[in-house]
C-alpha cells in the first residue's frame, strides 16, 4: 500500500465529512504497535450532508488532504480505507436459525448458520457496509458468546447489517479513486468511532455513541461486544453555526469563530455581563456590525448562548427519540447506561452537562485512545472517526458475507483481508 516503508505493513484512512475531509496514513511494525507516520485534512468542498454534490471539487479536496498526509508521512499510499458518514446510513437485525437435533453444537454447524445468515441478508436495494454475527442463540435462549460444546435443539444467531444507499455509496468511491487512490474498504463513520472512543467492556454491557457530525448526526448503540443498532439524524454542528449567522446577521466564518472560542451548552449568571466582540457580515465595510451589537460591535454572551440552545434542543430530542426507537434505556435495576458524544460537534463547551440532563443518563465527551505519533490537534473527538479507521483495518472483523462453505471459502473484494487471513480471524471467533 505504501512506498519505500520500513514498516511490515501500511494503512491509509479518510473520513469524509461535510464540514473536514481528513486523512491519516499510519505504519504497523512487526509486533502489531501502529505509529502514525502522517495525517493531514482541509475543509469539504463538494459534500453536502454526507452526499457528493461536486465530483470534482469533493476529488479535489480528498486528493488535498491525502497529499498532505503523504507529505509528513513520507510515503505514498495506493489504497484507503474510506470513512461515511452520510448515505442514508441505517441498520437492520436479522435472526436466523438452523435445526440441530438436539445434538452437541461442533464448528461445522457453526460455520453452516453463518452460510446460511449470508444468504438471508437483505438489503432492500442498498448497499450493505457490514454485516457481523453477534451473540447466538440455543432454543430462544440468547446471549450465547460461543456455542461450540453446547447441545441445543435450534441454534440460531442475530446478523447486523449497516446498510447504505448506493448510488451515494458510489459517488463516495469513485470520489476516492478519482483522488487515484483505490478503496480497502468503507466503513461506517459510527462503527470506526466506536473503536477510537469505547473501551471493550463499555462496548459489552451496552453504550450509546453519538456521534455529531457537521450536517449530520448518528447514533449508534454497542452491545454485547459489537455495533446493535444505527440511525442516523439530517442535522449537525452545521446547522447551531448557520442559526449564529443568520441571528446575528454574520458571516459564516465568523459564526463558526465565535461558537468555538464563546459558545458553551450551558447559561450561566455571568453570561448576560461578558460581551463579545463580532465582526459584521460586509466584507467590504469595517464598520459593520453584528445585528444587535452595540456601537463598538459586541453582542452579551447570553445571546449567543441563547441561539445555540435554541438549535441544540430540537437535536437532543431527535437523539432522545433515535435512543427510545432503539431501546437503550437504564438497565436492569435502573444501572446508569452510558452516553459517549463525540465528532467536531462534541467539542462544544459544557455538551456532556447539557446532554446528561436531557437524557437523563451519564455523558462523557469521547475522543481516540492516543496513537503514537499522532499529533495533538488530531487527538480532539472530530478526528475520533479517522483514527477509529486505523483500528477498524488492524482489527478487520468477521464480516459473514465473506464466509462459504468450509472448502469454498470466498474473500471480499476491494481490497479486502486474502483468504488465509479470513479464516484465521474465523476460527478466532469461534
Amino acid at each position: 500500500m505504501a512506498v519505500q516503508s520500513r514498516h511490515m505493513r501500511m494503512i491509509g484512512a479518510v473520513n469524509i465529512g461535510s464540514f473536514r475531509i481528513s486523512a491519516l496514513i499510519a505504519g504497523v511494525d512487526e509486533s502489531g504497535e501502529v505509529q502514525v507516520l502522517g495525517s493531514g485534512h482541509r475543509a469539504a468542498k463538494g459534500i453536502k450532508r454526507g452526499y457528493v454534490t461536486d465530483m470534482a471539487a469533493a476529488t479535489h479536496a480528498v486528493r488535498d488532504a491525502i497529499e498532505r498526509a503523504e507529505k509528513l508521512a513520507g510515503v505514498v499510499v495506493n489504497s484507503v480505507w474510506i470513512g461515511c458518514s452520510g448515505a442514508g446510513l441505517a441498520s437492520v437485525v436479522t435472526p436466523v436459525e438452523i435445526e440441530i437435533g438436539g445434538r452437541r453444537i461442533e464448528d461445522e454447524d457453526i460455520e453452516q448458520l453463518l452460510v446460511a445468515a449470508r444468504g438471508a441478508l437483505a438489503a432492500d436495494g442498498r448497499t450493505v457496509l457490514h454485516a457481523q454475527p453477534g451473540c447466538y442463540v440455543l432454543d430462544g435462549a440468547e446471549g450465547v458468546i460461543n456455542p461450540r460444546g453446547l447441545h441445543a435443539d435450534r441454534l440460531g444467531v442475530e446478523v447486523h447489517q449497516v446498510l447504505a444507499e448506493g448510488a451515494p455509496m458510489r459517488n463516495l468511491t469513485e470520489t476516492v479513486q478519482n483522488a487515484h487512490c483505490d478503496v480497502d474498504g468503507v466503513v461506517a463513520a459510527p462503527l470506526a468511532a466506536g473503536y477510537a472512543c469505547l473501551t471493550p467492556e463499555e462496548r459489552e454491557l451496552g453504550v450509546a455513541l453519538v456521534e455529531m457530525g457537521g450536517a449530520v448526526t448518528n447514533v449508534a448503540v454497542f452491545a454485547g461486544g459489537m455495533l446493535a443498532g444505527l440511525t442516523s439524524i439530517q442535522r449537525g454542528s452545521d446547522d447551531i453555526t448557520n442559526a449564529v449567522a443568520s441571528s446575528l446577521g454574520i458571516r459564516v466564518l465568523e459564526a463558526e469563530r465565535i461558537k468555538c472560542v464563546s459558545g458553551s451548552a450551558m447559561a450561566s449568571p455571568t453570561n448576560s455581563r461578558e460581551m463579545i466582540r463580532i465582526a459584521g457580515a460586509s466584507e467590504a465595510s469595517d464598520t459593520a456590525v453584528a445585528r444587535g451589537a452595540d456601537d463598538s460591535g459586541q453582542v452579551p454572551r447570553s445571546e449567543l448562548i441563547a441561539i445555540i440552545g435554541a438549535e441544540l434542543e430540537p437535536l437532543m430530542d431527535d437523539i432522545t427519540r433515535a435512543l427510545q426507537s432503539m431501546g437503550f434505556a437504564p438497565g436492569r435495576g435502573g444501572r446508569a447506561r452510558p452516553v459517549v458524544l463525540t465528532g467536531g460537534g462534541a467539542e462544544l463547551p459544557g455538551l456532556a452537562d447539557y446532554a446528561q440532563g436531557v437524557l437523563g443518563m451519564p455523558v462523557r465527551i469521547g475522543k481516540a485512545a492516543p496513537l503514537r505519533g499522532l499529533p495533538d490537534p488530531h487527538s480532539v473527538p472530530g478526528f475520533s472517526t479517522l483514527t477509529g479507521l486505523v483500528l477498524y483495518a488492524l482489527d478487520d472483523p468477521v464480516d459473514i458475507r465473506a464466509i462459504g462453505s468450509r472448502f469454498t471459502m470466498t474473500t471480499r473484494g476491494s481490497g479486502f483481508a486474502s483468504l488465509e487471513n479470513l479464516w484465521r480471524a474465523m476460527k478466532a471467533y469461534f
